[in-house]
């Protein structure tokens, strides 16, 4: 670099190496941010001096006289200093893409970064070469120990919300489920409603040893769904219990004024502009007893098993209403009645069977059988409607229950999964008699509840 002498004839480049131009020797784009310099300088009285000053840093990089140097540091990492936004960026796409020739990041990974690489390339590798010359190549292998470890690790290093997703598809993309038979390893896992679907699964095969433990799992989610979802629904279907119940004499805070007005719209007087109340109608209180009959008929088969966790948990809530009387019915070729299972949802789970075929028709005919009181009563379907029964047999029973009264919903899944697959036909057809087929949150089942009970419009989402 070179350094100019000003008109007095002081030199700038003087002896602790500062030249002028390059500022305090600070180097833009280093590890350090700092860059050490030496230099000599010269002077004459004349005015006239000279300078002549270098500047090294931990970067590769040369400063220029106008005091601004560039650089890059290629490390990313535990132990490479501060990021920028940029290294962030690689750091994360090197995560994603797990190193070798391709990734073209041409970061290195350290410390945590490197512990955490290593649990992704044992789920998510596709057998190409790391940046350490290694096979990147998903296996946890078969052992349990080894499964352990990997289950401990990605619990350090992700946030449970992540931690689901990878149990989830290393059970899916490696087949480790048998593996889940093993009481040790259901104690390391982070339990979730997949992970239970995959242990109702697994049921039959479990071992005594494991089915304490598998219940212990069961009934965490199960409780803490219960907590999640259970005060309001208690509270919405009250609400809604409530006002399906219509009295003449009302109070004032409970007169149904929509009602009121449309019944007295005879009463009109426009030189007032009013409407005389000849006749009040109000909501009534939900008594103690049943008011109104529910069944939940749930389709068992391997793609519900989100559904039925739900399914169960809101039968039992709905069961510890007084003024609802719950009945829960499981089916896939066959029906099976679960109602006196109700009090504790992880029977009704245990008591289930997923897999195998299905048959709506059937499981209608016994849901239809079992109706007394049909205007007060809500059945609903959980089914993503493959039908291996007779299909117009089904559609027939769907007709005669909404003729008789009966509110039918029918919900192409009950989970946070998104959009089902589900048979399209049959979702039309039930549509065309009146009963729209709709997938369902957890959050939004009470709302839907509601409306089937005051039979008013469902709340259908505009898309599936």
């Amino acid at each position: 670099m070179n350094g100019t002498g000003t008109a007095n004839g002081t030199a700038n480049g003087t002896a602790n190496g500062t030249a002028n131009g390059t500022a305090n020797g600070t180097a833009n784009g280093t590890a350090k941010g700092t860059a050490s310099g030496t230099g000599t300088s010269t002077g004459t009285g004349t005015g006239t001096s000279t300078g002549t000053g270098t500047s090294t840093g931990t970067g590769a990089s040369t400063g220029t006289g106008t005091g601004a140097e560039t650089g890059t540091d290629p490390r990313v990492g535990a132990g490479a200093g501060p990021r920028t936004g940029n290294d962030e960026r690689l750091r994360r796409w090197r995560l994603v893409l797990g190193g070798g020739e391709a990734d073209g990041t041409g970061c290195s990974l350290a410390g945590t970064d490197s512990a955490m690489d290593g649990a992704l390339t044992a789920l998510y590798g596709r057998g190409t070469k790391s940046s350490t010359g290694r096979d990147r190549s998903a296996g946890l292998g078969a052992s349990a120990p080894s499964v352990a470890r990997w289950l401990g690790d990605i619990r350090t290093y992700f946030p449970s919300s992540v931690v689901q997703v990878m149990q989830r598809d290393a059970i899916e993309r490696l087949g480790l489920s048998t593996l889940l038979l093993e009481p040790e390893m259901l104690e390391a896992v982070e339990a979730d409603v997949h992970l239970v679907g995959t242990l109702l699964s697994l049921n039959k095969a479990m071992p005594e040893t494991t089915k304490e433990t598998a219940r212990a799992v069961v009934r965490k989610v199960v409780e803490d769904l219960e907590k999640r979802l259970a005060t309001r629904t208690r509270a919405t279907l009250t609400g809604a219990l409530d006002r399906s119940a219509r009295i003449s004499r009302p109070r004032h805070r409970d007169i149904d004024w929509d009602r009121t007005i449309r019944a007295n719209l005879k009463n009109y007087l426009p030189e007032y502009r009013t409407v005389v109340p000849e006749r009040l109608i109000g909501y009534g209180r939900a008594a103690r007893s049943v008011k109104k009959d529910v069944v939940l008929c749930i389709d068992q088969s391997g793609s519900m098993a989100a559904s039925v966790v739900y399914a169960s948990v809101f039968g039992a809530v709905l069961a510890s209403m007084r003024s609802i009387a719950t009945r829960l019915v499981v089916f896939d070729t066959a029906v099976v009645d679960l109602t006196d299972q109700l009090d504790d949802p992880v029977d009704v789970l245990f008591g289930t069977q997923l897999g195998g075929g299905t048959d709506i028709n059937r499981a209608l005919a016994y849901c239809q059988s079992q109706i007394t009181r049909p205007a007060d009563t809500v059945v609903v379907l959980i089914s993503d409607l493959y039908e291996g029964g007779i299909r117009d047999e089904m559609l027939k029973r769907v007709a005669a229950m909404k003729a008789s009264g009966v509110q039918f919903v029918a919900l192409l899944a009950l989970s946070d999964e998104g959009a089902p697959a589900y048979d399209r036909e049959h979702a039309a057809a039930l549509a065309a008699l009146g009963a729209p087929a709709f997938a369902c949150t957890p959050d939004l089942f009470p709302e839907v509840m509601a409306a089937a009970i005051e039979k008013r419009p469902l709340p259908v989402p505009d898309t599936l």
